[in-house]
């Protein structure tokens, strides 16, 4: 059963099961009632449940185990999570064991785990790999005890996800499946993409991959096409029965089982592989569904051959538009920067990716190797740190072995990786690596007899290493060919045997391409002259990217003009944005005209404002900014005028989508930094800073998901207004009780999963009828505009900008 799925996915559409918390709901699941522990209490129910989506078609049942983790069941419970999915197991396995007997199929049983509730480290308080534990409890006693598959689902954020797949992965042999949760944008809650989910998710390994929840089958239909565009893997939809709204207390979904299976039908039709359904889809759905699919030929799963690479937020192909590897983040020949490697300062390589990020730097090489300092302490630490205010994917540069897998192991997305070469142990330590972590690895043309003088023993070594790495299972597509620049100066044919190997590995092997440029130029004066015009060379020959300074007027010039020049730049756009305006003259920035923009001390050294440092997330230099700022200027008019405009502009960029949640947190990170020094100051001072109002936020009974009240805290605070925190699960009395008390003006509640929506629903009841002056914005996954109105709140916020503004018009603005 475990490996048979795998077989007949590639034979057939294959069926998921529908809702469990609706069906729960309906058989009497009371508002703020743990719905797992129903597989010990109400053991029937749930095997009825079971039964009656296998009786309806269903290939694949869940376990009724989608919030069983540590965080909810532990010894401060009634039940621990190994008793949880130990019952949840044995209800599935009964519920199959009886259909088979009696006739019908024999379903497979999918281990359900949902996501913890928490935000990761940086931007929330759960460490990786806690959440990894948490999720290795599950899979454990879920392995142990007869399921046939591991399904993640409704994760929003790819971090999570990862620590999800890789708790599987190494701690059973089962396959894994994984859904994530996305908006109508296409994006995650933590601003990842498809394209950028995709590729972390093939690069762990998953067998299949898609999306559940959120949205109904219609809303689907977008995303699925931009998935089944670059997944090389199975993949599923299994989506809500519409869109919910609340009626007498209980929540329904506007599309019934006909309506469903019509839309499913085409989703199938569009090649989606598994189908199923999710919040409000009844076995009834599922029935209507197969019936109409189940004769539907499976459309070929082909492999897409992108070699990609990403960060949480977006993924970068390389292919034949030349893609730009910023190399400043690196000791080699740097004295600056090796300084700063011994004195942890963190700050400097911050500052030195963002400069390049902004210079138009599409990847980043972070190497952080020095004799003298902890390399693989140092390297997991930059990762995170880079990842926190960078959107950039990483090239993890290192010949440290423990170096590189820590990295990989934290890294959010998938990695370019620097690198591997044609020597039979480089080849045995590495690619286990990117065949667990996944990753696009560079492999240098040299082996244990070294750097061949010929480009055909180049292509020898290419070939060698692209054999080598299919043992592992590691496709051409996840190998960049290094084709080695040796400076001219030493060896007069050196460039010409680098554009040769380029041009063959391009047009004989059908391969990618790297080069770190500015090799060419060693002991040569005004070296950017010969970097410039060997990069324009290497372009001109297939070159894919290039490891160069962005922040270099002569490189980028080459790079642009190139691109306009091969029609990789339709109508000269990006040429044109650069340079339209702008004197041609060597030593003038061109690149986007920041440096016109920023402000210079009494040295004539460029210097940020606090603005734009609280805009890029930096916390160190907010402060130090401050301390300046007070020197000369009022504690509040900093706050009124810096810090509230720049948060503006973040969140502003949230609004429209071109910044994303880590951003958004970073940046707030840095204005509290920022206000810490203040308030000190004016503490000292005698002055007090007036709160805006207060506002109460809590995550409703029943439900432990915090993300979002988490978020929206963090946001109200650095606008200045008193929040209280009353945490997650809590009852509506305890609300109702605060909102009297503290007589606030604004109550915010959240909720995830369906099953608490009911709680939601009779806080807003209690709070109509004992503070009827309060206002009420509700968030969560499972809401929406619509269904907020039905349970009789005030406001809907689909995200944490929107509570702000609303904070804004109730508190506020009544107050003028």
């Amino acid at each position: 059963m475990r490996t048979g799925i795998l077989e007949e996915l590639k034979k057939r559409i294959l069926f998921c099961d529908g809702g469990m918390g609706s069906l729960l709901q309906e058989n009497g699941l009371k508002a703020g009632e743990l719905p797992e522990t129903w597989n010990i209490t109400h053991k029937e129910v749930l095997l009825n449940i079971h039964k009656s989506y296998l009786e309806a078609g269903a290939d694949i049942i869940t376990t009724n185990t989608f919030g069983a983790n540590g965080l909810k069941y532990n010894e401060k419970t009634d039940y621990t999570v190994e008793q949880i999915v130990t019952a949840a197991l044995e209800n599935a396995k009964q519920a199959v064991d009886e259909v088979w007997r009696s006739g019908g199929k024999r379903g497979y049983i999918a281990l359900d785990l949902g996501p913890t509730g928490k935000l990761l480290e940086p931007l929330g308080e759960l460490p990786f790999e806690k959440a990894y534990e948490l999720f290795r409890e599950s899979v454990v006693c879920g392995a142990r005890e007869g399921a046939d598959l591991v399904l993640i689902e409704t994760m929003s954020d790819g971090y999570e996800a990862k620590a999800a797949v890789l708790a599987a992965k190494e701690n059973c042999d089962l396959p894994v499946f994984v859904t994530m949760i996305f908006d109508g944008k296409g994006k995650l809650l933590t601003g990842g993409d498809v394209a950028a989910t995709v590729a972390l998710l093939e690069g762990l390994g998953v067998d299949a991959l898609g999306i559940n929840c959120g949205l109904g089958p219609v809303q689907m239909k977008e995303i699925l096409k931009d998935i089944l565009r670059v997944s090389s893997v199975p993949v599923i939809v299994n989506p809500n029965a519409g869109l919910p709204r609340s009626v007498n207390g209980q929540t329904i979904y506007d599309i019934n089982a006909d309506q469903f299976a019509e839309v499913m039908k085409e989703i199938a039709g569009m090649g989606a592989c598994v189908i199923g359904g999710c919040c409000g889809t009844t076995p009834e759905h599922i029935r209507k569904t197969v019936e109409l699919c189940k004769d539907m030929p499976l459309l070929p799963v082909t492999d897409k051959k992108r070699t990609v690479i990403s960060s949480y937020s977006h993924a970068v192909v390389i292919d034949k538009n030349p893609v730009i590897i910023g190399e400043r983040i690196n000791p080699t020949g740097k004295s600056k920067f090796k300084q700063a490697l011994r004195d942890h300062d963190l700050e400097y390589i911050l500052d030195e990716g963002v400069a390049q990020e902004e210079h138009g730097a599409h990847v980043l090489d972070v190497n952080v190797g020095l004799p003298e300092i902890d390399e693989p302490s140092m390297m997991e630490e930059v990762i995170k740190e880079i990842q926190s205010i960078i959107k950039l994917p990483l090239q993890i540069d290192t010949s440290n072995i423990e170096a590189m897998e820590r990295a990989m192991r934290i890294y959010n997305g998938k990695p370019l990786i620097n690198s591997v070469n044609g020597k039979a142990e480089s080849m045995e330590a590495i690619f286990p690596l990117v065949k667990k972590y996944g990753g696009v690895v560079v492999a240098l043309a040299l082996d244990e007899d070294g750097i061949p003088e010929t480009a055909e023993g180049r292509i020898r070594i290419a070939k060698k290493i692209y054999k080598k790495a299919a043992e592992y299972g590691i496709g051409q597509k996840d190998i960049i060919i290094d084709a080695l620049c040796l400076t001219v100066s030493s060896d007069s044919k050196g460039a010409l045997t680098t554009l040769e190997t380029l041009r063959r590995v391009r047009d004989e092997l059908g391969g990618k391409t790297i080069l770190g440029v500015s090799n060419i130029s060693f002991g040569l004066p005004q070296r950017e002259i010969i970097n410039a015009s060997f990069f324009t060379m290497a372009l001109q020959n297939g070159l894919s990217a290039a490891i160069i300074n962005p922040n270099s007027e002569a490189m980028m010039r080459s790079y642009y003009s190139f691109r306009a020049l091969a029609d990789l730049d339709p109508q000269c756009g990006d040429y044109i944005s650069v340079y339209s305006g702008q004197t041609a003259t060597l030593g003038q920035s061109a690149v986007k005209g920041r440096e016109n923009d920023k402000k210079k001390d009494q040295t004539g050294e460029k210097q940020a404002d606090l603005g734009e440092i609280i805009i890029k997330g930096l916390k160190a230099q907010a402060s130090e900014a401050v301390k300046e700022l007070l020197k000369t200027r009022d504690s509040l008019d900093i706050i009124n005028e810096e810090m509230i405009p720049a948060l503006d502009v973040v969140g502003k960029g949230f609004e429209k989508g071109t910044m994303f949640l880590p951003q958004l947190l970073m940046s707030a990170e840095a204005a509290k930094a920022a206000f810490e020094v203040i308030k000190d100051h004016m503490a000292v001072s005698g002055q007090t800073q007036e709160k805006k109002g207060k506002v109460i936020l809590a995550t409703v009974k029943g439900d432990i998901h915090d993300i979002g009240k988490n978020i929206v805290k963090v946001l109200l605070e650095n606008y200045s207004y008193d929040v209280i925190d009353l945490g997650k699960d809590v009852p509506p009395e305890v609300i109702v009780e605060k909102a009297v008390e503290q007589k606030v003006p604004l109550v915010g509640l959240s909720a995830l999963m369906t099953t608490t929506v009911p709680s939601m629903e009779e806080t807003i009841k209690q709070l109509r009828k004992s503070a009827p002056w309060v206002k009420i914005m509700v968030g969560g996954a499972v809401m929406t505009e619509e269904y907020s109105k039905t349970i009789g709140a005030d406001q809907y916020c689909r995200d944490a900008m929107a509570s702000v503004n609303y904070a804004e018009d109730v508190i506020v603005n009544n107050m003028q």
